[in-house]
């Protein structure tokens, strides 16, 4: 068996997708208007780059999650499906390009994430911080996600998005410790947590997500909950590994929903403000009601009264 850290092709066929995997294909109007306004603007998606099984619901709700700075990734990690190359200069319009975008599509919450671009000085943090006082600008209604790379942990490049305020910031931590290596091959797993402190520290709602089903234990899930939680991550996602082709790493597990629900269970239960938990889960998944503090735990605690009644 090919193990989790072997992102070659797989000479055994691919895990069949259990039931709950199955997603309806993007169909709609609303999805058509999305699909305008990107190719019109020119605007990167991580819904097409990174092959989100939930683009067909997002964009035919008429949302969808930006990606600024190109879609050629300095990095190479082991689970996404972004081409890895040598980008393009960074396109100092972008940010007006997508601040207009959002202004069209009239959405009261927008999510922004960006490739990593090691190449830059600045890591892309200036772009970045211009795109957000871009958007907050010409939508003054809209609240914003921004789901920032980890900067090499430089906290000059941290520090642009802090002072440009969106209302969550989320740095995904991807995997557990033990496999951070073969995931995330130029990431590490304490500069990721060092980067949610600094933010937490600067005064951010902060946002992280796992992946499971690439041969990790459930201690070891449960043991990055905790150190998300002590180092200040209010929000935490939680969903299932996905293989985009034979070229990345194999899924070793398809997570059954229930174990999803107890992960649930043992984030809330743990302190963490909210929990996202199921296999179809992802970064930006219903990432409007991550904004505000306190909504998550007050429905896990009112279901928890309802089922002891």
């Amino acid at each position: 068996m090919v193990e989790a850290n072997d992102p070659t092709l797989s000479p055994e066929p691919r895990l069949k997708k259990p039931d709950w995997l199955r997603v309806r294909l993007p169909i709609g109007e609303e999805f058509r208007k999305v699909r305008s306004l990107v190719d019109t603007h020119k605007l990167h998606t991580i819904c097409e780059s990174g092959n989100c099984p939930n683009m067909g619901e997002c964009w035919g709700a008429g949302t969808a999650t930006f990606m600024i700075l190109g879609n050629v990734c300095t990095r190479s990690c082991g689970f996404c499906s972004v081409p890895t190359g040598r980008p393009l200069e960074p396109d100092y319009d972008e940010p007006q390009r997508v601040a207009e975008a959002i202004h069209l599509m009239k959405v009261k919450h927008a999510v922004i994430t960006s490739v990593d671009r090691d190449e830059l000085r600045d890591g892309g943090s200036i772009i970045w911080q211009h795109t957000i006082r871009a958007v907050k600008s010409l939508n003054p209604d809209t609240t914003l996600e921004t789901l920032i790379p980890d900067f090499k942990g430089q906290r000059e490049n941290i520090a642009r998005i802090i002072e440009a305020s969106p209302e969550v910031v989320s740095h995904n931590i991807e995997t557990v410790e033990r496999l951070t290596r073969q995931v995330r091959i130029q990431a590490k797993y304490w500069r990721s947590m060092e980067v949610l402190r600094t933010l937490k520290e600067g005064g951010m709602r902060v946002k992280s997500g796992i992946m499971l089903g690439l041969g990790e234990t459930k201690e070891e899930v449960v043991q990055t909950l905790r150190d998300l939680r002590d180092n200040g991550t209010d929000v935490v996602t939680i969903g299932q590994y996905l293989q985009p082709t034979r070229k990345h790493l194999p899924v070793v597990r398809f997570v059954h929903p229930d174990e999803f629900s107890e992960y649930r269970e043992i984030g809330y239960g743990l302190g963490l403000d909210y929990v996202e938990s199921g296999p179809l889960v992802r970064s930006s998944y219903h990432s409007e009601r991550h904004v505000i503090a306190g909504v998550g735990r007050l429905e896990w605690l009112a279901s928890r009264e309802a089922a002891s009644s």
